[in-house]
Protein backbone atom coordinates (compact mmCIF):
# COMPACT_ATOMS: atom_id res chain seq x y z
CA UNK A 1 0.00 0.00 0.00
CA UNK A 2 1.52 2.94 -0.80
CA UNK A 3 0.86 6.57 0.92
CA UNK A 4 -1.92 7.42 -1.93
CA UNK A 5 -3.89 4.52 -0.83
CA UNK A 6 -6.91 4.78 0.95
CA UNK A 7 -10.36 2.96 1.84
CA UNK A 8 -8.95 1.01 4.99
CA UNK A 9 -11.29 1.02 7.84
CA UNK A 10 -9.51 -0.02 10.90
CA UNK A 11 -5.40 -0.58 11.60
CA UNK A 12 -5.05 -3.13 13.63
CA UNK A 13 -1.03 -2.69 15.20
CA UNK A 14 0.43 -5.83 16.56
CA UNK A 15 -0.54 -9.81 15.42
CA UNK A 16 -0.47 -10.61 18.96
CA UNK A 17 -3.67 -12.28 20.45
CA UNK A 18 -5.35 -8.69 21.23
CA UNK A 19 -4.42 -7.88 17.96
CA UNK A 20 -5.71 -10.52 16.06
CA UNK A 21 -9.09 -10.78 18.10
CA UNK A 22 -9.45 -7.14 17.70
CA UNK A 23 -8.98 -8.03 13.83
CA UNK A 24 -11.11 -10.96 13.21
CA UNK A 25 -14.09 -9.15 14.73
CA UNK A 26 -13.55 -5.68 13.36
CA UNK A 27 -13.58 -7.46 10.09
CA UNK A 28 -16.77 -9.77 10.77
CA UNK A 29 -18.83 -7.00 11.56
CA UNK A 30 -18.04 -5.64 8.06
CA UNK A 31 -14.63 -3.48 8.23
CA UNK A 32 -12.04 -3.16 6.23
CA UNK A 33 -8.79 -4.28 8.50
CA UNK A 34 -5.31 -4.01 8.16
CA UNK A 35 -2.63 -5.79 10.38
CA UNK A 36 0.87 -4.56 11.33
CA UNK A 37 3.36 -6.94 12.66
CA UNK A 38 5.93 -5.91 13.31
CA UNK A 39 7.98 -9.65 12.83
CA UNK A 40 7.88 -11.74 9.84
CA UNK A 41 4.82 -13.95 11.16
CA UNK A 42 1.98 -13.75 13.50
CA UNK A 43 1.64 -14.61 16.90
CA UNK A 44 5.27 -15.12 18.06
CA UNK A 45 5.19 -14.79 21.56
CA UNK A 46 1.70 -16.29 21.83
CA UNK A 47 3.69 -19.55 20.47
CA UNK A 48 5.38 -19.47 23.41
CA UNK A 49 2.64 -19.23 26.01
CA UNK A 50 2.32 -22.39 28.29
CA UNK A 51 5.98 -24.05 27.00
CA UNK A 52 4.20 -23.92 23.83
CA UNK A 53 1.02 -25.59 25.10
CA UNK A 54 -1.06 -22.30 24.95
CA UNK A 55 -3.17 -21.88 28.21
CA UNK A 56 -6.09 -20.21 26.60
CA UNK A 57 -7.60 -19.06 29.53
CA UNK A 58 -9.39 -20.92 33.08
CA UNK A 59 -12.59 -21.81 34.50
CA UNK A 60 -13.42 -19.03 36.71
CA UNK A 61 -16.30 -16.95 37.12
CA UNK A 62 -15.96 -13.40 36.05
CA UNK A 63 -15.74 -11.92 39.84
CA UNK A 64 -13.46 -14.34 41.25
CA UNK A 65 -11.46 -13.82 37.89
CA UNK A 66 -10.93 -10.24 38.00
CA UNK A 67 -9.95 -10.61 41.40
CA UNK A 68 -6.49 -12.13 40.75
CA UNK A 69 -5.70 -8.82 38.89
CA UNK A 70 -5.91 -6.64 42.34
CA UNK A 71 -7.29 -3.40 43.05
CA UNK A 72 -7.89 -2.41 39.14
CA UNK A 73 -9.55 -5.91 38.04
CA UNK A 74 -12.43 -4.29 37.92
CA UNK A 75 -11.73 -2.49 34.53
CA UNK A 76 -12.46 -5.43 32.82
CA UNK A 77 -16.13 -6.19 33.78
CA UNK A 78 -17.22 -4.78 30.62
CA UNK A 79 -14.47 -7.08 28.24
CA UNK A 80 -15.52 -10.17 30.36
CA UNK A 81 -19.30 -9.59 30.12
CA UNK A 82 -19.01 -9.01 26.14
CA UNK A 83 -16.31 -11.85 26.07
CA UNK A 84 -16.37 -14.31 28.40
CA UNK A 85 -14.45 -17.66 29.26
CA UNK A 86 -17.31 -19.36 27.92
CA UNK A 87 -17.32 -17.42 25.18
CA UNK A 88 -13.79 -18.17 23.71
CA UNK A 89 -14.05 -21.52 23.57
CA UNK A 90 -17.31 -20.77 21.48
CA UNK A 91 -14.68 -18.93 18.70
CA UNK A 92 -12.05 -20.95 18.86
CA UNK A 93 -14.70 -23.71 18.45
CA UNK A 94 -16.35 -21.19 15.54
CA UNK A 95 -13.01 -21.80 13.74
CA UNK A 96 -12.08 -25.04 13.86
CA UNK A 97 -10.42 -25.76 17.64
CA UNK A 98 -11.60 -27.68 20.22
CA UNK A 99 -10.92 -26.83 24.02
CA UNK A 100 -10.22 -29.07 27.08
CA UNK A 101 -9.78 -28.15 30.64
CA UNK A 102 -8.01 -31.44 31.68
CA UNK A 103 -7.51 -30.34 35.52
CA UNK A 104 -10.67 -28.65 35.38
CA UNK A 105 -9.02 -25.49 35.85
CA UNK A 106 -6.55 -24.46 32.75
CA UNK A 107 -8.01 -24.43 29.42
CA UNK A 108 -6.11 -25.48 26.51
CA UNK A 109 -6.70 -26.59 23.14
CA UNK A 110 -7.00 -30.23 22.05
CA UNK A 111 -3.72 -31.79 21.94
CA UNK A 112 -2.43 -28.28 23.97
CA UNK A 113 0.01 -27.07 20.96
CA UNK A 114 -0.02 -23.39 20.34
CA UNK A 115 0.50 -24.27 16.24
CA UNK A 116 -3.37 -25.10 16.71
CA UNK A 117 -4.43 -21.94 17.69
CA UNK A 118 -2.12 -19.78 15.44
CA UNK A 119 -2.60 -22.04 12.21
CA UNK A 120 -6.82 -21.42 13.38
CA UNK A 121 -6.08 -17.73 13.38
CA UNK A 122 -4.61 -17.29 10.45
CA UNK A 123 -7.19 -19.58 8.28
CA UNK A 124 -9.73 -16.65 9.96
CA UNK A 125 -8.17 -14.29 9.54
CA UNK A 126 -7.05 -15.22 5.35
CA UNK A 127 -11.25 -16.63 4.95
CA UNK A 128 -12.62 -12.94 6.05
CA UNK A 129 -9.70 -10.87 4.59
CA UNK A 130 -7.70 -9.21 6.88
CA UNK A 131 -4.86 -7.89 5.10
CA UNK A 132 -2.06 -8.54 7.01
CA UNK A 133 1.68 -6.81 6.32
CA UNK A 134 4.64 -8.17 8.09
CA UNK A 135 8.32 -6.23 8.93
CA UNK A 136 5.79 -3.07 9.74
CA UNK A 137 7.74 -1.65 12.33
CA UNK A 138 5.16 1.46 13.31
CA UNK A 139 7.37 4.61 13.82
CA UNK A 140 4.68 7.26 14.13
CA UNK A 141 1.30 8.21 14.06
CA UNK A 142 -0.13 11.15 13.03
CA UNK A 143 -3.40 12.64 13.32
CA UNK A 144 -5.41 14.98 10.69
CA UNK A 145 -9.01 15.79 10.13
CA UNK A 146 -9.68 12.45 12.27
CA UNK A 147 -7.80 10.41 10.12
CA UNK A 148 -4.99 8.43 11.57
CA UNK A 149 -1.62 7.90 9.56
CA UNK A 150 0.14 5.38 10.58
CA UNK A 151 3.78 5.02 9.43
CA UNK A 152 6.16 2.20 9.25
CA UNK A 153 9.44 2.37 7.69
CA UNK A 154 8.37 1.77 3.82
CA UNK A 155 4.73 2.19 4.04
CA UNK A 156 1.94 4.72 5.09
CA UNK A 157 -1.62 3.56 6.27
CA UNK A 158 -4.20 5.71 6.99
CA UNK A 159 -7.70 5.19 8.41
CA UNK A 160 -10.42 6.49 10.97
CA UNK A 161 -10.04 4.02 13.73
CA UNK A 162 -6.79 2.21 15.22
CA UNK A 163 -6.29 -0.28 17.35
CA UNK A 164 -3.02 0.00 19.27
CA UNK A 165 -1.92 -4.33 20.24
CA UNK A 166 1.38 -4.34 20.46
CA UNK A 167 2.37 -5.88 23.48
CA UNK A 168 4.78 -5.07 26.57
CA UNK A 169 8.34 -5.42 26.70
CA UNK A 170 8.83 -9.19 27.59
CA UNK A 171 10.74 -11.05 25.84
CA UNK A 172 12.36 -8.60 23.57
CA UNK A 173 13.81 -11.65 21.19
CA UNK A 174 10.55 -12.21 20.39
CA UNK A 175 9.65 -8.53 19.37
CA UNK A 176 8.68 -6.48 22.00
CA UNK A 177 10.36 -3.34 22.02
CA UNK A 178 7.61 -1.08 23.84
CA UNK A 179 6.80 0.28 20.45
CA UNK A 180 2.91 0.85 21.75
CA UNK A 181 4.31 2.89 25.06
CA UNK A 182 5.90 5.14 22.75
CA UNK A 183 2.66 5.38 20.49
CA UNK A 184 0.53 6.02 23.08
CA UNK A 185 3.11 8.49 25.12
CA UNK A 186 3.51 10.58 21.80
CA UNK A 187 -0.25 10.98 21.92
CA UNK A 188 -0.57 12.23 25.33
CA UNK A 189 -1.45 9.23 27.04
CA UNK A 190 0.36 8.36 30.70
CA UNK A 191 2.27 5.32 30.90
CA UNK A 192 2.76 4.28 33.97
CA UNK A 193 5.95 2.60 35.86
CA UNK A 194 7.05 -0.58 33.98
CA UNK A 195 8.31 -3.37 35.64
CA UNK A 196 9.17 -6.87 33.84
CA UNK A 197 6.96 -9.56 35.56
CA UNK A 198 6.49 -13.44 35.72
CA UNK A 199 9.72 -14.37 35.76
CA UNK A 200 12.68 -16.25 37.92
CA UNK A 201 13.92 -14.23 40.86
CA UNK A 202 17.74 -14.38 41.92
CA UNK A 203 18.69 -14.73 45.69
CA UNK A 204 21.56 -13.53 47.90
CA UNK A 205 21.32 -16.35 49.65
CA UNK A 206 23.43 -18.98 48.01
CA UNK A 207 22.53 -22.11 49.63
CA UNK A 208 19.77 -22.39 47.12
CA UNK A 209 22.14 -24.10 44.45
CA UNK A 210 22.43 -26.94 46.12
CA UNK A 211 18.68 -27.69 45.76
CA UNK A 212 18.09 -27.48 42.06
CA UNK A 213 17.05 -30.97 41.80
CA UNK A 214 13.70 -30.41 43.71
CA UNK A 215 10.30 -28.79 42.98
CA UNK A 216 8.48 -28.06 46.41
CA UNK A 217 4.99 -28.37 46.12
CA UNK A 218 2.43 -25.82 47.52
CA UNK A 219 4.84 -23.65 49.09
CA UNK A 220 3.78 -20.17 50.68
CA UNK A 221 5.38 -16.96 49.60
CA UNK A 222 5.07 -13.90 51.55
CA UNK A 223 6.92 -10.39 51.58
CA UNK A 224 8.82 -9.99 54.87
CA UNK A 225 7.89 -5.89 55.15
CA UNK A 226 5.53 -4.91 57.47
CA UNK A 227 3.98 -2.34 54.71
CA UNK A 228 3.49 -5.43 52.24
CA UNK A 229 2.43 -8.17 54.47
CA UNK A 230 -1.02 -8.67 52.70
CA UNK A 231 0.81 -9.67 49.82
CA UNK A 232 1.43 -13.24 49.22
CA UNK A 233 1.46 -16.51 46.84
CA UNK A 234 1.31 -20.18 46.38
CA UNK A 235 1.82 -22.57 44.42
CA UNK A 236 5.37 -24.80 43.11
CA UNK A 237 8.87 -24.09 43.49
CA UNK A 238 11.88 -24.79 42.02
CA UNK A 239 15.58 -24.19 43.13
CA UNK A 240 18.25 -22.72 40.80
CA UNK A 241 21.84 -22.18 40.26
CA UNK A 242 20.97 -18.52 42.06
CA UNK A 243 17.61 -18.13 42.81
CA UNK A 244 13.81 -19.53 42.44
CA UNK A 245 11.69 -20.23 39.70
CA UNK A 246 8.26 -22.15 38.90
CA UNK A 247 4.86 -21.17 38.99
CA UNK A 248 4.63 -19.54 42.48
CA UNK A 249 7.69 -17.83 41.67
CA UNK A 250 6.29 -16.40 38.48
CA UNK A 251 3.13 -14.98 40.21
CA UNK A 252 4.85 -13.37 42.83
CA UNK A 253 7.48 -11.71 41.02
CA UNK A 254 5.14 -9.23 39.84
CA UNK A 255 4.51 -8.21 42.75
CA UNK A 256 8.19 -8.08 43.73
CA UNK A 257 9.62 -6.56 41.25
CA UNK A 258 8.18 -2.73 42.18
CA UNK A 259 9.60 -3.51 45.79
CA UNK A 260 12.67 -4.35 44.59
CA UNK A 261 12.85 -1.71 42.74
CA UNK A 262 12.16 0.70 45.03
CA UNK A 263 14.05 -0.83 48.02
CA UNK A 264 17.25 -2.70 46.20
CA UNK A 265 16.15 -5.80 48.09
CA UNK A 266 12.77 -7.77 48.81
CA UNK A 267 13.17 -10.13 52.28
CA UNK A 268 10.61 -13.36 51.86
CA UNK A 269 9.76 -15.97 54.05
CA UNK A 270 8.40 -19.09 52.46
CA UNK A 271 6.80 -22.29 54.09
CA UNK A 272 7.91 -25.07 52.42
CA UNK A 273 6.16 -28.08 54.48
CA UNK A 274 2.61 -28.04 53.30
CA UNK A 275 1.04 -25.25 55.25
CA UNK A 276 2.71 -27.19 58.52
CA UNK A 277 3.40 -24.62 61.50
CA UNK A 278 6.15 -24.47 63.85
CA UNK A 279 3.62 -26.57 66.99
CA UNK A 280 2.72 -28.96 63.96
CA UNK A 281 6.40 -29.50 63.22
CA UNK A 282 7.49 -30.14 66.47
CA UNK A 283 4.40 -32.32 67.21
CA UNK A 284 5.82 -34.23 64.25
CA UNK A 285 8.89 -34.60 64.80
CA UNK A 286 8.64 -35.75 68.74
CA UNK A 287 6.01 -38.25 67.65
CA UNK A 288 8.22 -39.93 65.20
CA UNK A 289 11.05 -39.63 68.00
CA UNK A 290 8.63 -41.48 70.58
CA UNK A 291 8.53 -44.44 67.56
CA UNK A 292 12.28 -44.40 66.55
CA UNK A 293 14.68 -42.78 69.70
CA UNK A 294 17.66 -42.91 67.44
CA UNK A 295 16.16 -40.86 64.45
CA UNK A 296 18.68 -38.85 63.04
CA UNK A 297 18.33 -35.44 62.27
CA UNK A 298 18.46 -35.21 58.86
CA UNK A 299 15.96 -38.19 58.70
CA UNK A 300 13.69 -36.62 60.68
CA UNK A 301 13.27 -33.28 58.72
CA UNK A 302 13.63 -35.35 55.16
CA UNK A 303 10.16 -36.39 56.96
CA UNK A 304 8.78 -32.75 55.06
CA UNK A 305 11.35 -31.96 52.73
CA UNK A 306 13.53 -33.69 50.07
CA UNK A 307 17.21 -34.74 50.72
CA UNK A 308 19.10 -31.37 49.29
CA UNK A 309 16.85 -28.89 51.16
CA UNK A 310 16.66 -30.70 54.35
CA UNK A 311 20.47 -30.54 54.40
CA UNK A 312 20.66 -27.31 53.36
CA UNK A 313 18.79 -26.06 56.25
CA UNK A 314 20.44 -27.92 58.69
CA UNK A 315 23.18 -26.05 57.37
CA UNK A 316 21.74 -23.05 58.11
CA UNK A 317 20.90 -23.19 61.22
CA UNK A 318 23.72 -25.31 62.35
CA UNK A 319 21.93 -28.64 63.04
CA UNK A 320 24.95 -31.39 62.73
CA UNK A 321 22.20 -33.45 60.49
CA UNK A 322 24.14 -37.08 61.57
CA UNK A 323 22.92 -36.58 65.40
CA UNK A 324 20.02 -37.28 67.01
CA UNK A 325 17.37 -34.34 67.09
CA UNK A 326 18.03 -34.72 71.68
CA UNK A 327 21.60 -34.40 71.03
CA UNK A 328 20.74 -30.53 69.30
CA UNK A 329 20.74 -27.80 71.68
CA UNK A 330 17.42 -26.01 72.81
CA UNK A 331 18.32 -23.50 70.72
CA UNK A 332 19.28 -25.30 67.93
CA UNK A 333 16.50 -27.11 67.69
CA UNK A 334 14.12 -24.12 68.24
CA UNK A 335 15.99 -22.50 65.28
CA UNK A 336 15.68 -25.49 62.72
CA UNK A 337 11.88 -26.13 64.01
CA UNK A 338 11.00 -21.64 63.36
CA UNK A 339 13.41 -22.39 59.64
CA UNK A 340 11.11 -25.31 58.38
CA UNK A 341 8.01 -23.29 59.25
CA UNK A 342 9.27 -20.15 57.47
CA UNK A 343 12.32 -20.06 55.63
CA UNK A 344 13.96 -16.60 54.60
CA UNK A 345 15.07 -15.93 51.35
CA UNK A 346 16.11 -12.16 50.23
CA UNK A 347 15.64 -11.12 46.25
CA UNK A 348 18.36 -8.84 44.86
CA UNK A 349 17.39 -8.83 41.19
CA UNK A 350 16.29 -10.98 38.20
CA UNK A 351 17.29 -10.98 34.64
CA UNK A 352 15.20 -7.80 33.51
CA UNK A 353 12.60 -8.31 30.68
CA UNK A 354 14.81 -10.90 28.52
CA UNK A 355 13.18 -13.61 31.08
CA UNK A 356 9.66 -11.65 31.98
CA UNK A 357 6.83 -13.16 30.22
CA UNK A 358 4.46 -10.04 31.06
CA UNK A 359 4.97 -6.50 32.04
CA UNK A 360 3.50 -4.86 34.94
CA UNK A 361 2.35 -1.19 34.11
CA UNK A 362 1.39 0.30 30.78
CA UNK A 363 -1.45 2.61 29.16
CA UNK A 364 -3.08 4.26 32.33
CA UNK A 365 -6.26 2.59 32.59
CA UNK A 366 -7.49 6.24 33.52
CA UNK A 367 -6.54 7.21 29.97
CA UNK A 368 -9.22 4.36 28.88
CA UNK A 369 -12.77 4.61 28.84
CA UNK A 370 -13.38 0.66 30.08
CA UNK A 371 -16.76 0.25 27.84
CA UNK A 372 -15.06 0.36 24.45
CA UNK A 373 -11.04 0.16 24.87
CA UNK A 374 -10.99 3.52 23.23
CA UNK A 375 -8.74 5.96 24.17
CA UNK A 376 -10.22 9.18 26.30
CA UNK A 377 -8.34 11.75 24.93
CA UNK A 378 -8.24 10.68 21.24
CA UNK A 379 -10.89 9.95 19.17
CA UNK A 380 -10.79 6.56 17.34
CA UNK A 381 -7.46 5.28 19.03
CA UNK A 382 -7.93 1.94 21.19
CA UNK A 383 -5.96 -0.57 23.52
CA UNK A 384 -5.91 -3.98 24.05
CA UNK A 385 -3.65 -6.56 25.52
CA UNK A 386 -0.77 -6.50 27.17
CA UNK A 387 0.15 -2.65 26.36
CA UNK A 388 -2.89 -1.56 28.87
CA UNK A 389 -1.96 -1.01 32.74
CA UNK A 390 -3.62 -4.86 33.50
CA UNK A 391 -2.07 -7.62 34.01
CA UNK A 392 -2.53 -11.14 36.45
CA UNK A 393 -0.75 -14.49 37.44
CA UNK A 394 -0.08 -17.53 35.57
CA UNK A 395 -2.97 -19.66 34.43
CA UNK A 396 -5.03 -18.60 31.20
CA UNK A 397 -5.46 -15.01 32.98
CA UNK A 398 -3.70 -12.71 30.79
CA UNK A 399 -4.49 -14.93 27.04
CA UNK A 400 -8.05 -14.40 28.43
CA UNK A 401 -7.84 -10.66 28.80
CA UNK A 402 -5.95 -10.09 25.61
CA UNK A 403 -8.68 -11.61 23.82
CA UNK A 404 -12.00 -10.48 25.83
CA UNK A 405 -9.89 -6.37 25.65
CA UNK A 406 -9.62 -7.60 21.39
CA UNK A 407 -12.62 -8.20 21.56
CA UNK A 408 -13.85 -5.01 22.60
CA UNK A 409 -11.44 -2.86 21.02
CA UNK A 410 -12.99 -4.10 17.51
CA UNK A 411 -16.31 -4.54 18.13
CA UNK A 412 -17.07 -1.14 18.93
Amino acid sequence: MNSNETGKNIIVIGAGASGMMASIIASRNGNKVVLLEKLSSIGTKLKATGGGRCNLTNTLPKDIFMQHFGRDGRFMTDALNAFNNENLKEFFLSIGVETDAPDGFRVFPIGHSAKTILNALQKEMDNIGVEIYFNQSVKNINIENNIKIVSTSSHEFKAEKIVIATGGLGYPKLGAEGDGFRLARNMGHKITPLYPAMMPLQTKESWVSRCRADTIPKVEMRVNIKKYKKLFAKGDLIFTTNGIRGPVVLDFSREITPILDQLGEVPLVMNLTKGLNEEDIRRKFNFNILNKPDMLVIDLVQTLLPHSIALALCDEVNADPNITFKKLSGIVRDSLISILAWTPLTIVGHNGFDMAMITRGGVSLKDIDPKTMQSRIINGVYFCGEVVNLDGPCGGYNLQWAFSSGFLAGVK
